[in-house]
């Protein structure tokens, strides 16, 4: 496959992606994918995709986790219930991702995704420690598996995401890098950012985003907009990747499904964006 082949988020049956036939339209090579509800995360429903997959000459580079019971609604809600930090859901949060990896194994896909949470800020505390036993069972089933884990940006502060993946201790744990979440959590420069998580990063986001007001940053959302209109700086943004040696798909997300025609439309506009800047990055 071609450097940095157009990507774009689908799902199987579940979740913000849009569905295959964009991407075969669109004529986009490579998927990340949203994993299917539980009763259909089967082998049948994973032949019937992969088939599909193959037919429109589609690559799957990624499959990402969701959860029953996370919540975006805001800032603290988020933080609140999304992930593996919630101590109440954890243990059945990580049997599913564990089902998820293997799940992933049936597509052939060597990497699996999530936001892991809002790691917690106190290192010595319980709820910490657990979910570092917590991120190092699931990331010893992947490995199993013969997957990487790609733990996607945003909720936390490059630093703190840096330490978090050093104390778990494993080589098999890198980044999915989404600039647009650093600028709607609030939590840094997104090219700052990527330049110092850069060695980690094994997929990416393209989706842009612009800053909450200043003195709201961190506590009210910035707001998602089509991919060139926002904060992140997408030339930018793709000549650091450049300059760190990232030569993976570049993979468009845009979290609108409730307007599954303006998300169509954003893809589309994303595509020639995206196919425009690539030339002029690689030359």
């Amino acid at each position: 496959m071609e450097r940095w082949p157009i990507g774009v988020f689908a799902s199987v049956d579940a979740g913000l992606g849009v569905h295959l036939d964009v991407a075969q339209e669109l004529g986009i090579p490579s998927v990340q994918v949203h994993a299917p509800h539980k009763e259909t995360r089967t082998p049948q429903t994973a032949e019937e995709f992969l088939k599909k997959c193959a037919d429109a000459g589609i690559m799957i580079t990624c499959v990402f986790s969701g959860f029953e019971g996370e919540s975006y609604a805001d800032i603290a809600t988020t933080a609140r219930t999304v992930g593996l930090v919630p101590e109440e859901t954890r243990a059945a949060r990580l049997q599913e991702m564990k089902e998820i990896s293997d799940f992933a194994k049936l597509l052939g896909c060597d990497a699996i995704g999530l936001h892991i949470g809002f790691v917690p800020e106190d290192t010595e505390g319980a709820s910490y420690r657990g979910l570092l036993d917590t991120a190092r069972d699931l990331l010893d089933h992947s490995a199993g598996n013969g997957q990487n884990v790609h733990l996607e940006t945003g909720q936390e502060t490059a630093e703190h995401l840096l330490a978090f993946i050093s104390d778990v201790g494993r080589d098999n744990l890198f980044i999915n890098f989404d600039p647009a979440n650093m600028i709607l959590y609030g939590t840094g420069d997104p090219i700052e950012a990527l330049k110092q998580v850069g060695h980690l990063v094994r997929s990416v986001h393209c989706k842009d985003a612009t800053w909450a007001p200043e003195g709201q940053r961190g506590v009210a959302w910035g707001a998602e907009v089509p991919l060139g209109e926002g904060d992140v700086g997408m030339e930018t943004y793709l000549r650091t990747l450049a300059d760190l040696g990232y030569t993976g798909p570049l993979t468009i997300e845009r979290e609108i499904a409730h307007d599954r025609e303006r998300q169509k439309a954003d893809i589309g506009t994303a595509v020639e964006l995206l196919t425009s800047l690539r030339d002029r990055v690689l030359g």
